[in-house]
């Protein structure tokens, strides 16, 4: 089979198209799932003619309709970074999320978090439209987070667990297509973990070492980071407020930490842009790096956007 890093000729390229599907060439071909995508539709034009490709290779096994309420893992020692809210569209990638593709790279964690609102279905919200808003096509942003997820994919060790807590933007998907078309539950692609790789664990929330809950959303307000681990007794990490910051908590247990993951997206991004009115947010773009020694979590460590191209993290500006 073609070698990862070579470059395919049209016919090659199609030939593979026509025996694995687009996902899978994208993969043995080392491009994103994207640029396979594009390309194929870029030779139909070409040579005007559709490329069929096999249905049930174009995108992951069939999964149940549920998902798994729960995962559960074990870190004695070692590192888990926790990103979330993506909120991912058509165009370059944020400064945060490069940053955390980065770090992945850099500290070999034993888990790797995307906690939540990875897609941000903007067409797709119960909320009406602001004006005339230019909000990108639904497969557009789901080609944009396949793109995304799919560098995060690369950038983790095999032995890295990637685990996807669901988020209420990633909800819309199929929340949509449950509303309309219920009569199609259970077809593959219909979901949306079915266009992504099946190494991403999906859930509603995740346990590490039984005394650290990972879930998309739980307490709101401006104290909700001492509410949610309060409430929880146990230390609580959550996004969907955009943050960015740890809170300590202690009581006669001990000391626990309630935490925001903040956004990978730019908090003044075209996602954002209409509804907030252009009011300042109290957003800020990063995400956290926990340690575990023995089983006990450190303190854990906030990585903060500081400019279009550089984050601090543990006293220094890295580049992003």
């Amino acid at each position: 089979m073609t070698h990862p890093n070579a470059r395919s000729t049209d016919a090659d390229f199609i030939g593979l198209l026509q025996q694995i599907g687009p996902t899978r060439a994208a993969k043995v071909l080392g491009v994103t799932p994207r640029n396979a995508k594009r390309r194929r539709r870029n030779l139909e034009n070409k040579y005007k003619k559709k490329i069929e490709v096999p249905a049930y290779n174009n995108i992951s096994p069939p999964q149940y309709i549920e998902h798994p309420h729960e995962v559960n893992l074990t870190v004695k020692d070692g590192t888990v970074i926790v990103g979330s809210d993506g909120h991912y569209w058509p165009g370059k990638a944020s400064t945060a999320h490069r940053a955390f593709v980065k770090l992945i790279k850099e500290l070999s964690p034993r888990a790797v978090f995307m906690n939540g609102d990875a897609f941000d279905g903007a067409r797709i919200s119960r909320h009406p439209s602001i004006m005339w808003e230019n909000k990108p096509e639904v497969i557009q942003e789901l080609e944009a987070v396949q793109e995304r997820m799919h560098e995060i994919e690369l950038a983790a060790p095999r032995s890295t667990a990637l685990v996807w807590p669901l988020g209420n933007h990633d909800a819309r998907f199929e929340t949509r297509l449950a509303t309309m078309v219920p009569e199609y539950a259970r077809i593959n692609g219909f979901h949306l973990k079915d266009h992504f790789s099946n190494r991403w664990q999906p859930c509603w929330l995740a346990w590490i070492n039984r005394s650290v809950v990972i879930k998309h959303r739980y307490k709101g307000g401006i104290h909700a980071t001492h509410n949610a681990t309060m409430w929880a007794g146990t230390t609580t990490i959550t996004g969907h407020l955009h943050s960015l910051k740890v809170t300590p908590f202690t009581d006669y247990n001990g000391t626990r930490y309630g935490i925001d993951t903040g956004t990978l997206a730019d908090p003044n991004g075209k996602q954002f842009l209409d509804y907030s009115e252009g009011n300042p947010k109290n957003h800020r773009s990063g995400f956290i790096v926990l340690t575990f020694r023995g089983g006990r979590l450190m303190w854990p460590e906030v990585v903060s956007v500081v400019d279009e191209n550089h984050v601090e993290f543990r006293g220094e500006i890295i580049r992003a």
